[in-house]
């Protein structure tokens, strides 16, 4: 019997166990190993980690955590999750099965992307989600939004400190008249003529043969718990302006007594900060519940 099972090895996650190793509670993390920025070359907007391949973050918070005798890392993906308040069981799909007090949900998200030719291949190379993340490397140069629906006008209008925008709205809506005289006062090109297809770094191919070429893409993914396992075990699911995720308490917890989640499974917005930020504060109230099992 763990202490916590924390189903998910990312960011978030990581930042919750740490809290609870060094807490010295027993904790076993489960992860399959699919981080949602697998694809990006470099992480940006992390005080003190600063342009670090993030994949060099993961690989020293792991380092680290093991140097705890109380972790217990597993490789693999949990198929199902049962029980309830200081009795919860997982099974992986390998078919082991672990039992632990708590659990804590930081499996992240899965991106539903545009379907356009050429996008998924580029995401996180030169197609982004987050300025915050990836604005500043683009030096002021042209930038495209590929609108995804009508929230993708907020994505278009806060970009502008980072270049020249043009915003495609790829058919996906239509903009009113005070929308377009919002983005002419903020000085964005609107291009209402579909998308074709996406080459070389970033150039766009619209339907009319026209070519634009851009230093960077940005694009609203839609997102969705990677994992079906909490929604399945009876975790209530809300809905965001970016797709859905879990629902949790200030204290982290879902809507199951002493199953808690964090990290992008479990807020808007997301990043690696903020992720990492998350994570470290539902570990310290997963450990709380443990301490206080009646608060």
């Amino acid at each position: 019997m763990q202490d916590v099972i924390v189903i998910g090895g990312g960011y978030a996650g990581m930042a919750a166990t740490l809290q609870l190793v060094r807490a010295r509670r027993s904790v076993m993390v489960i992860d399959a190993g699919l981080r949602r920025n697998r694809t990006a070359s470099h992480s940006y907007g992390f005080l003190g980690q600063d342009g670090v391949d993030p994949a060099e973050l993961a690989r020293t918070a792991r380092t680290q955590l093991e140097a705890y005798p109380t972790l217990t890392w597993k490789v693999g993906e949990v198929a199902t999750a049962t029980g309830a308040n200081d009795a919860f069981k997982i099974t992986l799909a390998a078919g082991e099965s672990f039992a632990a007090r708590r659990l804590l949900f930081a499996t992240g998200v899965a991106d539903e992307l545009p379907q356009v030719p050429g996008l998924a291949e580029r995401w996180g190379q030169s197609v982004f989600h987050c300025p915050y993340c990836h604005g500043y490397e683009l030096d002021q140069g042209n930038i495209g939004v590929i609108a995804t629906g009508p929230m993708s006008l907020h994505q278009a209008q806060l970009l502008t400190d980072w270049g020249k925008i043009t915003f495609m709205t790829n058919a996906t809506f239509s903009l009113d008249d005070d929308a377009l005289a919002d983005l002419n006062r903020r000085g964005v090109d609107v291009e209402q003529t579909p998308i074709d297809r996406i080459e070389g770094e970033a150039d766009v191919v619209l339907t009319d043969g026209r070519r634009l070429h851009f230093a960077g893409l940005f694009t609203a993914s839609r997102c969705s718990p990677t994992s079906p396992v909490a929604e399945t075990m009876g975790c209530d699911v809300m809905e965001t302006p970016m797709g859905s995720q879990l629902r949790t308490s200030e204290e982290k917890e879902t809507s199951i007594g002493g199953a808690f989640a964090c990290g992008d499974v479990a807020r808007v917005p997301h990043s690696v900060s903020l992720a990492v930020a998350d994570g470290a504060w539902a570990g310290a109230q997963v450990h709380r519940s443990l301490v206080w099992p009646t608060r």
